[in-house]
């Protein structure tokens, strides 16, 4: 009895010293999803808020995928794919080059050169996008001018204005906030690799290109492969570039709510805040979320992660 009375005893006891954590897990995390599902399948809108507002069931769901806003949805859907797959990818090649150069063993400031690296990954995203606003402004922004010096352009690109532009600098400015975590992830793996492998190699007459391709991409597979799909899963969710930089825009012509840069979060942000489309942008961040967790699982499922050793 008195083992029971103990175990109980200490039950209470780390159920009180967790209660807090417990209690913000619920309000930040738990109620908020529970709300947004709820939202989902009514028509609760800024329209309907103060009118009276109920049960619409899959109507909201029809208006995304096959009604009015189908043209809205596939192309903002088909670029935020586009997008998260170059960042991801652009943002790893990138950071694989780095690492493979700063881990070269006769680079002594290879140090320094890693802290001035990690500036883009400690800073806080927002400032970065912010001050990029300046930086590609067509009239004065830095990045025109030096290209003109270097008479690689003629006449100043309109990076904020014109969508193919618009759409490169968003892509460019999440690579470049991204390489450094995948830089470090790198560095971590490729010290992990033995050095025998490359000296048996050696001795075999392999050259860098055969080593890179059957040593150094193998090894890093199994740490890089599923930080991969996270940065993806996290890059396809992520607005902050395209909503900071540009709003989403530039504008369409034929969409008010997605603009040429405006991702899938982006567009359920705006069809929230400002349309006060609370119904469908609940809607649009459950397909959003069936659709990461999806592809994350199939992707995790086709390279063995979920396999026992």
């Amino acid at each position: 009895m008195s083992k029971k009375k103990v175990t109980v005893k200490d039950n209470l006891r780390a159920i009180k010293f967790l209660s807090p954590a417990l209690i913000s897990m619920l309000i930040l995390t738990v109620f908020p999803i529970i709300f947004t599902v709820i939202i989902a399948f009514t028509n609760y809108n800024i329209k309907t808020l103060n009118k009276g507002w109920g049960f619409v069931g899959l109507k909201n769901f029809k208006d995304v995928l096959f009604g009015p806003l189908k043209e809205v949805f596939l192309p903002v859907f088909t670029w935020t794919i586009i997008s998260a797959t170059i960042i991801t990818l652009g943002g790893f090649i990138v950071g694989l080059i780095y690492a493979l150069v700063l881990s070269n063993k006769n680079m002594k400031e290879s140090a320094i050169y890693k802290g001035f690296l990690v500036i883009p990954w400690a800073l806080p995203a927002a400032i970065i996008t912010i001050s990029f606003t300046g930086l590609l402004n067509s009239q004065y922004g830095a990045i025109n001018g030096i290209l003109m010096n270097l008479n690689l352009i003629s006449e100043p690109i309109m990076w904020l204005t014109e969508p193919g532009p618009a759409r490169l600098a968003v892509l460019a400015i999440s690579i470049w906030l991204g390489f450094p975590y995948m830089m470090n992830v790198c560095i971590g793996a490729l010290s992990a690799i033995p050095e025998t492998y490359y000296e048996a190699a050696s001795i075999d007459g392999a050259s860098a290109f055969q080593k890179f391709f059957k040593i150094t991409l193998p090894s890093l597979a199994n740490t890089a492969f599923p930080l991969l799909i996270g940065s993806w899963s996290f890059n396809f969710g992520s607005f902050t570039a395209a909503f900071l930089l540009l709003g989403g825009g530039p504008v369409r012509p034929d969409s008010p709510f997605a603009g040429y840069t405006d991702v899938l979060g982006s567009a359920a942000y705006k069809m929230t805040t400002q349309f006060g489309r609370f119904d469908l942008g609940a809607a649009l961040s459950i397909i959003l979320f069936f659709i990461v967790g999806t592809i994350a699982f199939f992707q995790m499922r086709a390279s063995g992660q979920f396999k026992g050793e």
